[in-house]
């Protein structure tokens, strides 16, 4: 068999492990150091197995991982979703579908100091469905509400999965946190538009609340500004370039503490709890990111890259049709997959082709989070349909799935937007030089 028809065969085969059941990282290891022991004996397995995990994880660089995590592990703890909420409810829960839309806002602002979808979806669930339930709101618009508004905590910066992409392909972690800011915000108003749109034809999904007094308003804007202060320190930081993004999640971090420490909730008990919550959090990913570089050897010992670039060629497609190809087969893939999973397997697959296509690595980076979005709200195995329901007792699947239709509507628009207007995404990069 063609080397490379046999690292294709090692592809499926991991998807295939996956899909059994077996855990992400050891599918591809496994599937790794066997294919490189296929084709090289056991003293080229050995050689893989002494020095990809070391080298995997190594670089000065991946220490963004465990601060970007103990920031968002720490901003959990400091009580910041509660405050957002009540914020942004007071301005717009008085509108039909305004709860909804608060959640869809809250979730975007602690996303973008949690850096991770799960961690928000089951945060912002805590407050948001019981006050959308008191209000009388429809379980399936609630919860969708908080599963959707969670995968802004994927793109919206600083995004762990920003993070690995950029290690992936040695692409400016700081100008993916900067493209990433536009998508974002873009998501959460196609978001609220989708809600808007469906309260508007079933008024009775989404009761008004009260409205709160502007006195009331200005007092809650008090209570929000240290999230808005280290948002803008690390993100200005780097588009200013005041810091490197290494440093950056360094000061995230410290910054984090330091909300824990003025809220008044920090305890040795509590301290503890967040050290192993980011031990176990980071261990995870550079577990993962160990049988992703034992995988990858065997891929490029293979040339599979190589053989899908000639076989592109020979077909006559256009960048075009196959970028299409490629996002159809993200959203296939969406299903059965969580996005930490897609990424590490499939980049460096696709890293050589979308530069041989001539594509910009920063713009599809942020096409590739935006997809993986997608399948983290997709049935059947969408993670955050799953997080949202473990979070509301009593909550179905079906619930779920029922009210989440619009938001994916929501989701393919900004994509096409996205890839019809790359400015959308690479204008602030190149602003930032």
């Amino acid at each position: 068999m063609n080397e490379a028809w046999f690292g294709l065969l090692g592809f499926f085969a991991a998807l295939l492990l996956i899909a059994m059941g077996l855990p992400v990282a050891v599918a591809m290891g496994a599937v790794g150091v066997a294919g490189y022991w296929w084709l090289n004996g056991w003293s080229g397995a050995a050689y893989v197995v002494g020095s990809a995990p070391f080298e995997s994880i190594f670089p000065y660089s991946f220490s963004v991982i465990p601060l970007f995590v103990m920031m968002g592990v720490f901003a959990s703890h400091a009580g910041l979703s509660r405050s957002l909420f009540d914020v942004i409810n007071s301005f717009l829960g008085h509108v039909r579908g305004g709860l909804a839309m608060t959640t869809v806002g809250a979730s975007a602002f602690f996303g973008a100091i949690c850096g991770s979808s799960l961690a928000t979806v089951a945060t912002i669930g805590r407050v948001a469905l019981p006050e959308m339930q008191r209000h009388g709101y429809d379980k399936s618009l609630s919860s969708a509400t908080v599963a959707a508004g969670g995968t802004l905590g994927v793109l919206i910066p600083p995004s762990i999965l920003l993070v690995i992409y950029g290690l992936l392909t040695q692409s400016s972690i700081g100008q993916l946190f900067v493209a990433a800011l536009i998508p974002g915000l873009l998501g959460a108003l196609l978001y609220s538009l989708a809600i808007l749109v469906r309260t508007r034809f079933r008024p009775d999904l989404a009761p008004r609340a009260e409205r709160t007094a502007w006195p009331d308003r200005l007092r809650m804007l008090g209570r929000i500004w240290p999230v808005v202060v280290l948002f803008a320190t690390v993100i200005g930081g780097i588009y200013l370039g005041v810091f490197s993004p290494t440093e950056a999640a360094a000061v995230g971090a410290v910054g984090a503490f330091l909300l824990v420490l003025l809220s008044g909730k920090l305890s040795v008990k509590m301290l503890h709890a967040s050290v192993v919550e980011t031990a176990g959090l980071t261990g995870m990913i550079f577990f993962i990111l160990i049988g992703a570089a034992l995988f990858n050897f065997f891929l490029e010992e293979t040339g599979l890259p190589q053989l899908l670039i000639s076989l592109i060629e020979t077909a006559g497609l256009t960048p075009f049709m196959v970028l299409l190809i490629i996002l159809v087969f993200y959203v296939v893939l969406g299903c059965f997959m969580d996005s930490m999973s897609m990424i590490l397997l499939t980049v460096p697959l696709l890293t050589p082709i979308v530069l041989q296509l001539d594509f910009d690595l920063i713009w599809f980076g942020i096409i590739v989070v935006t997809v993986a979005e997608i399948g983290l709200i997709t049935p059947p195995i969408g993670m955050n349909l799953f997080v949202v329901q473990a979070t509301a007792p009593g909550l179905t699947q079906g619930d779920v799935v029922r009210g989440i239709l619009p938001f994916i509507l929501a989701d393919v628009v900004r994509l096409a937007l996205l890839v019809a207007f790359p400015a959308l995404v690479l204008w602030l990069p190149a602003a930032m030089g």
